[in-house]
């Protein structure tokens, strides 16, 4: 009851005290609605300021990727000219060599590897002929890649660099000479003996360093682009006439088992060298970057350490560990983005300068050897419209198959998209565009 009572006088026993009290209320009231709306405000700016932080680092690592994606393709670029520089100059010093030097337009010596020589006057005899000669020699190259697989795989890495040691001995010695003679008859230079001979002995001496050992990058690469054109030449000289394109059909698809079979020969080379993360022989990739092997003993992590860089498709061992960090790094946390920003551009500033020259693209020395083999072929007819065609037709090929390989991120054959480019037309021109435009020519009608 006093309770009751107390609690009613409070408002209506004291009228001198209510007015104080309600405002005492209101004020209260009113305070309390003031630090409600303040920390309404502050919870607002704090929801917006958090709003903008995570906008900003939604923002920074997508400029990232927009950056390095736009690194990446010019990294693709680079790759395009760094392989369409070389298989040019391959080509260019072929076709040069055959409308220049008449001795390897003629036939009169073949390999031992094709013995039907296409002597009859019949289509059809031809044919069996240029097929018979290209399985004997397709089986000869099976034998040999078998052969060279098993001694990588069993690591008689002393036996693969003599043997070849010896082929290049052989083409920077033998061939060569032959060549420079034929080049100096053509062109009707005269030369002493010990001349020649001495400048023979430092021009082999020198390529067996540089491709065996070590040397100028530029040297090295020229070294190869010679040995491939070289060993073009030979087929084209040493090949009967339709062996020759039946060679390069079946050739291409040899490469396209080889590679992208799971047991074939080529890849088990690719798989085995990253497996025991080491280089391909020197003397059979054209490398845009340095690329050494040593005589590789029994000990495996003395291999490993001698090599400085992995390779992975084409790509070297740090893009790829960069590459795979990079995009980890855009699947992270947002709210830590601003700080691995940092981080990263610290880093970034630590790393040399070298790193763009340790990317390399890779091709193999027999894709050079046949890209020149089609073109060489096709200008010793004599018919300029034909070597442009098959000239742009390898280039188209070469830069589709660059594409499959930014794509796809394995090992894939080169000759395949290419020779069948060349192929098809080498054939179109010389049978459709040629004789049309000579008709266009005699009529004198001009579009």
């Amino acid at each position: 009851m006093d309770g009751h009572v107390a609690t009613d006088s409070s408002g209506q026993g004291n009228p001198r005290q209510a007015p104080n009290v309600s405002k005492r209320k209101d004020h209260q009231r009113g305070s309390g609605d003031a630090s409600e709306n303040q920390s309404r405000e502050r919870s607002e700016n704090l929801s917006e300021g958090s709003r903008r932080s995570r906008r900003h680092s939604i923002d920074i690592p997508s400029e990232m990727s927009r950056h390095e994606e736009e690194e990446e393709l010019k990294y693709g670029a680079k790759h395009v000219i760094k392989l369409f520089a070389p298989v040019s100059l391959c080509m260019v010093v072929v076709v040069a060599t055959i409308r220049t030097v008449h001795f390897y337009s003629v036939k009169d010596v073949y390999l031992v590897y094709t013995p039907f020589h296409e002597e009859s006057p019949e289509t059809s005899t031809k044919v069996w002929n240029a097929a018979a000669n290209s399985l004997i020699l397709m089986c000869v190259i099976v034998v040999m890649t078998i052969l060279l697989i098993l001694l990588y795989k069993y690591r008689c890495y002393k036996t693969i660099h003599g043997w070849l040691i010896v082929s290049s001995l052989m083409l920077l010695s033998v061939f060569s000479y032959l060549y420079l003679e034929e080049v100096l008859r053509a062109y009707d230079i005269p030369m002493d003996y010990p001349t020649l001979l001495f400048g023979l002995w430092n021009f082999g001496v020198m390529g067996m360093i540089c491709i065996h050992w070590q040397g100028p990058l530029k040297l090295q690469q020229a070294y190869l682009i010679f040995i491939a054109a070289l060993m073009a030449l030979v087929f084209i000289k040493y090949l009967p006439e339709w062996t020759t394109w039946a060679v390069l059909a079946v050739i291409s698809v040899w490469d396209l088992i080889a590679v992208l079979m799971p047991k074939g020969p080529l890849r088990i080379l690719v798989e085995t060298a990253q497996e025991r993360n080491e280089q391909i022989f020197p003397a059979l990739i054209y490398s845009s970057t340095y690329m050494y092997t040593s005589l590789a003993a029994g000990d495996e992590t003395t291999a490993r350490n001698s090599n400085t860089s992995g390779d992975e498709h084409g790509f070297s061992q740090d893009w790829v560990d960069n590459h795979e960090s990079r995009a980890a790094h855009r699947r992270v946390d947002p709210q830590d983005s601003q700080n691995r920003s940092r981080t990263m551009g610290h880093i970034s500033e630590n790393i040399p300068c070298q790193e763009e020259e340790e990317r390399g693209v890779k091709l193999g020395l027999g894709d050079f050897i046949f890209y020149s083999v089609l073109v060489g072929k096709a200008s010793s007819y004599g018919d300029w419209n034909t070597t442009l065609a098959c000239f742009v037709a390898i280039l188209i090929g070469l830069c589709l198959t660059l594409l499959l390989l930014a794509i796809f991120q394995k090992a894939l054959p080169a000759l395949p998209i290419s020779i069948t480019f060349g192929l098809i037309f080498y054939f179109v021109t010389k049978e459709i565009v040629s004789p049309f435009s000579d008709s266009l020519s005699n009529e004198q009608v001009f579009v």
